[in-house]
């Protein structure tokens, strides 16, 4: 691969277009609405997994809730919900 075909080449576009065909973001908001305890299930094994993680590192109890709040407000501006119209089984470009 020469240096002009690399700067012009989209590793995350190359990735779903061989892994599920379409944007991830989509595939997730379709999980989304189809599947509603899905995400719920996720954001529950997130807050063990971070308990976890913080109990075997011997950080203060606080700590968690950082990681909490900061993984709360990544998913309240989460990009891909952001002014979109959902579509059911929306097609990447």
């Amino acid at each position: 691969m020469k240096l002009k075909e690399w700067w012009g080449y989209n590793l995350y576009k190359k990735l779903w277009s061989l892994i599920g065909k379409r944007p991830w973001t989509y595939i997730y908001r379709d999980l989304w609405h189809k599947y509603e305890w899905f995400p719920q299930m996720q954001w529950a094994a997130t807050g063990i997994l971070a308990e976890l993680a913080r109990q075997w590192l011997g950080l203060p109890w606080w700590v968690h809730f950082v990681w909490v709040g900061i993984y709360t407000y990544g998913y309240i501006n989460g990009h891909f919900f952001w002014g979109r119209t959902y579509i059911e089984n929306q097609q990447g470009k």
